[in-house]
C-alpha cells in the first residue's frame, strides 16, 4: 500500500511570494550554520515539497570512502525541518521542532549531489510526518527518511 502525501498548501504569509523568493530567503539563513558547513542549498519547491541538495565531497565521506549516513540525515532533517516552518499555518506564533527521525540507506555515493525531497505524509495542528527521499544525481534512491516534527509557540517572534 503506497503511502499518498498529504494536501497541504503556502500559508498566507508566503502566498504572495513566488516559490523562488522563499528558496532566497530559506538559503539566506545558512550562513554560519551546519548547512553551510555541509555545502547545502534549497533547489526547488511546489506547493506541495521542498527539495535541497548537498554536495558529495572528501568532507561528506566516512573513512572508507562511502558517502556518510550523518550527513545524509542531515540533509534530510534540514529539508524536512523547512518544509515544516514554510508550510506552517501560523509562523509568527509556532514552530516546527523535529521530534524524531529514521532513516533506511540503500545505497551509497561517492561523487556528485545527492537531493532530498520532503513531502508530507500528515500535517495536523500540532504535529508533521514527513517522507523524505535522498537520490543521487540519476534519481537512484540513496536513503528513505521519515520524519516527525511536533508544533510548538514559538518563544522568540522575532525571526518567523
Amino acid at each position: 500500500m503506497k503511502c499518498e502525501p498529504a494536501k497541504v498548501g503556502l500559508p498566507r504569509i508566503f502566498a504572495p511570494m513566488t516559490h523562488e523568493e522563499i528558496l532566497d530567503i530559506l538559503n539566506s539563513r545558512c550562513s554560519g550554520t551546519l548547512m553551510e558547513t555541509l555545502s547545502i542549498e534549497y533547489t526547488s519547491m511546489t506547493d506541495h515539497s521542498l527539495t535541497a541538495r548537498m554536495p558529495v565531497t572528501a568532507k561528506h565521506l566516512q573513512p572508507v570512502g562511502l558517502l556518510h549516513g550523518g550527513a545524509t540525515v542531515s540533509l534530510a532533517e534540514t529539508v524536512g525541518s523547512a518544509a515544516s516552518q514554510i508550510f506552517l499555518d501560523d509562523p509568527h506564533n509556532f514552530v516546527a521542532v523535529g521530534q524524531e527521525i529514521a532513516a533506511n540507506h540503500v545505497r551509497s555515493a561517492r561523487s556528485g549531489y545527492v537531493h532530498a525531497t520532503a513531502q508530507f505524509l500528515h500535517k495536523g495542528r500540532t504535529s508533521h510526518v514527513l517522507e523524505i527521499r535522498v537520490t543521487n544525481d540519476e534519481g537512484a534512491l540513496i536513503s528513505f527518511v521519515k520524519m516527525t516534527n511536533a508544533i510548538v509557540p514559538r518563544a522568540n517572534k522575532e525571526r518567523a
